[in-house]
């Protein structure tokens, strides 16, 4: 059984997933397995994301879902039981990061700061997320807080696309990045999950390109 960080670095694209009507879900997640790219963090913006979390670890328990922009412990607890494998906060949140650890629950919380790491650190995760990627500084940012903190990995996600990609996965501390550029809101409104499969076997072959 390979543990979350193999697997994570297995798919090196994460797509975040944003959905307004959970009947998108199944053919959603359709289309990212089919794709190349099995696996989701859906966020938890939405009224429709716990039912489409459930409907899409129900309907695919291969896939690696997980719930993104979890805020709360109660957003912890509904993820979870609806089939959730990982959850991610924004930003360092103490509260939902203890929470998690305390259930044997995996989290990534977002740090942009030494400061955020070193708490990550003290609490013994391996890896965070780094968001928002671009605006937060990018892979030099990341490659400056890394070289102190040698054990941590790092998720990059905002702003990451197609175009930015290499620059990101050529770093050995990212593990993976999060992105949203192969599940536009707009394809997944337009049911163009067609389009959406065609657009994550890019980024799969993109992945496997720079790794190779």
């Amino acid at each position: 059984m390979k543990d979350l960080a193999e697997r994570f670095h297995e798919v090196g694209v994460v797509p975040v997933v944003v959905l307004e009507d959970a009947k998108d879900a199944v053919p959603l997640a359709q289309a990212l397995v089919e794709g190349g790219l099995p696996c989701a963090e859906v966020t938890f913006r939405t009224a429709a994301a716990e039912e489409s979390i459930r409907l899409m670890a129900e309907k695919f328990p291969e896939m690696l879902v997980g719930a993104g922009t979890v805020l709360t412990t109660e957003q912890v607890d509904a993820a979870v039981k609806a089939g959730a494998k990982f959850i991610v906060s924004p930003g360092f949140d103490p509260e939902i990061v203890d929470y998690c650890l305390k259930k044997e629950i995996p989290v990534l919380p977002g740090c942009i700061s030494p400061s955020e790491v070193a708490q990550a650190v003290k609490r013994g995760l391996k890896t965070v997320k780094f968001f928002p990627a671009e605006q937060a500084g990018g892979v030099a940012m990341i490659k400056a807080m890394a070289a102190p903190y040698t054990g941590i990995k790092f998720m990059p996600t905002g702003g990451i696309n197609a175009k930015n990609l290499e620059d990101y996965l050529s770093f050995d501390k990212i593990i993976c990045c999060g992105g949203s550029w192969m599940v536009k809101g707009d394809l997944v409104k337009a049911g163009a999950f067609d389009k959406i499969k065609e657009l994550t076997a890019e980024a799969r072959n993109l992945v496997e390109s720079i790794r190779k």
